[in-house]
């Protein structure tokens, strides 16, 4: 059972209450927003959670045990706060949302209801439909480690150990052209070899993009300059001139550890273990099967 601050319990169990619903969506780039579903701003948590007239927060059931508990929140959407275009880049994905009740005659009397997370966003004629979901969904994301030949560490990270803030695995390009939504033909990189950045991660820092990243599958060069292709689509919201910084990517296989980083030190897969195809052939003349280790 909840238990409410004192004063608060104590308006409650009035005959007649001013309550008030707040939410503080705070953004994984750390822009933090409120709104409110009274007709004048209130301050929580000093955040001033402003009207947001056509905001609707569905009811979200409580479920016992560890399943994850769903709701939404429902809204039309407001430049002046949640932009259209903020939302198809990406910038609600994973948000915290913190759900308060507060008495709107005496703010200071408030209590949070509950933590949610952003999870899909459904976009529809103007009004958009965030799925929130409660903390009971980070049970279901994969914990531990897989037996495969590929390595499970990202490039750069503490169990990578490769510097990747050295000019050797990181360089600036600069956006000359669009080729289509999702690749771009990009300056600046003429100093690295081809396939350099493929699977690497380029972060922007101009534009309409600044501050997100985004996952480079694929890296090629021609007499025109460098092309890089992206996962997601980018074409939409950049421009010649945009600029971005870019970091060496790693395709996980124990060759590239081995040439392009001389890290197999680090190298975090299990390179020994057989593949599907080598497991299931029988055996021929000519074929090396006498136990020997099969490193790719």
């Amino acid at each position: 059972m909840r238990d409410l601050p004192h004063d608060l319990a104590a308006h409650l169990a009035l005959g007649e209450t001013t309550t008030a619903k707040c939410w503080r969506v705070i953004r994984t780039d750390g822009v933090t927003l409120g709104f409110t579903d009274h007709d004048r701003p209130l301050l929580v948590e000093d955040t001033n959670c402003v009207p947001a007239f056509g905001l609707d927060g569905g009811e979200v059931p409580s479920r016992l045990g560890q399943q994850v508990e769903t709701g939404e929140v429902l809204g039309v959407l407001d430049s002046a706060a949640i932009a259209e275009d903020d939302i198809l880049l990406g910038r609600y994905d994973g948000a915290r949302v913190e759900t308060w009740l507060l008495n709107w005659s005496e703010p200071s009397q408030c209590v949070m209801l509950r933590v949610d997370t952003i999870g899909e966003i459904v976009r529809e004629d103007g009004v958009f439909r965030a799925e929130l979901r409660s903390p009971q969904q980070a049970l279901n994301m994969t914990r531990g480690r897989v037996f495969q030949g590929l390595c499970d560490a990202s490039v750069g990270d503490a169990r990578c150990g490769v510097d990747i803030d050295s000019a050797a695995y990181r360089g600036e390009a600069i956006v000359v052209g669009l080729i289509d939504d999702f690749q771009l033909r990009v300056s600046g990189l003429s100093g690295f070899e081809e396939h350099w950045f493929a699977f690497g991660v380029a972060l922007w820092t101009d534009g309409q993009r600044h501050g997100l990243s985004d996952p480079i599958l694929t890296h090629r060069r021609n007499a025109d300059g460098d092309i890089l292709g992206f996962s997601s689509r980018v074409g939409e919201w950049c421009a010649p001139g945009d600029v971005l910084t870019v970091t060496v990517g790693c395709d996980r296989r124990f060759t590239t550890c081995r040439e392009k980083f001389a890290n197999t030190a680090n190298f975090r897969g299990f390179p020994h273990i057989s593949g599907s195809d080598y497991v299931l052939r029988h055996p021929r003349s000519g074929y090396a099967m006498d136990g020997r280790p099969v490193v790719p």
